[in-house]
């Protein structure tokens, strides 16, 4: 009986889980198909299921509107944003973890109230300062923004993998004849490097996915990606309504091969916090 029971509860789990799959998936995979047709055959009712393909939606994205640049600004914040709140966080992580006193519980608790802000509630600021100051609309202006606002969750995710590393790792290392800096590089950082990989991970959606700040504080040669598909999808344009979803495919794809790459990496900094005896 109990044997027929834990069979019919794997069976009714792996049935919803099969569910939930294909309720998350079809809107991506339907958005992928219509983004490779023409507009009266994506949206025709009834659906035009043998409705032929093309690339004209992509090819005017890309090279017609110059989406490229979009995807290069988009690089380049996200790439900034991620190096310098991973470099940031991993010391300052590192050193509250080997803190013992009651300072540093109160460096994390205003880092974790700034975290909890609302975007929208520290963007009036952002722009009044940066407008008055003559470096709006500057990438390196809009990377400084999103380092800001992520980095107390950069340093708080980071904290707790840190402690969760044996101290007598740092002072084996140092017994041996490193420094503490030679043995925060050379023995600390390899055991951490899920945990890093994880938190870095974090770091890119944000700057990847962020359309408030990108929009308010970028002009439109200097966009990021969301904020130039949101512009194409809100459009009357069919045209351009066509181009906003090819848009949308296409800063999807990215994500789906970073979260495949780094699968192995991303389970065991979320699973163990990246402690190896």
């Amino acid at each position: 009986m109990t044997q027929r029971s834990s069979r019919l509860g794997s069976v009714v789990l792996h049935g919803a889980l099969a569910l939930w799959l294909v309720l998350a998936s079809t809107p991506i995979l339907w958005t992928a198909v219509i983004s490779f047709r023409q507009y009266v055959d994506a949206f025709s009712s009834p659906v035009k299921w043998l409705a032929p393909f093309t690339l004209e939606n992509y090819t005017r994205l890309w090279i017609d509107q110059a989406f490229y640049v979009n995807f290069f600004n988009t690089a380049l914040v996200t790439a900034g944003t991620v190096t310098i709140s991973l470099t940031v966080g991993c010391l300052a992580g590192y050193a509250l973890a080997r803190y013992r006193g009651s300072l540093g519980f109160w460096l994390l608790l205003v880092a974790l109230v700034f975290r909890a802000l609302p975007h929208s509630t520290l963007l009036p600021s952002f722009f009044t300062l940066f407008n008055a100051l003559g470096i709006n609309n500057h990438l390196v202006t809009l990377i400084f923004v999103l380092v800001a606002i992520n980095q107390p969750f950069t340093i708080w995710m980071l904290r707790s993998f840190f402690v969760n590393i044996p101290q007598e790792l740092d002072e084996a290392a140092m017994v041996d004849g490193c420094t503490r800096a030679q043995a925060f590089r050379r023995v600390i950082v390899p055991v951490m490097w899920p945990g890093i990989v994880t938190t870095g991970l974090f770091s890119f959606l944000l700057a990847y996915n962020d359309f408030l700040l990108s929009s308010a504080l970028t002009n439109a040669g200097n966009m990021t990606m969301p904020a130039a598909i949101a512009s194409a999808i809100g459009a009357e344009s069919e045209a351009l309504l066509m181009q906003g979803v090819a848009g949308a495919v296409s800063i999807t794809l990215p994500l789906v091969v970073l979260v495949v790459f780094f699968q192995r990496q991303i389970v065991a900094g979320l699973t163990q916090g990246a402690v190896k005896g």
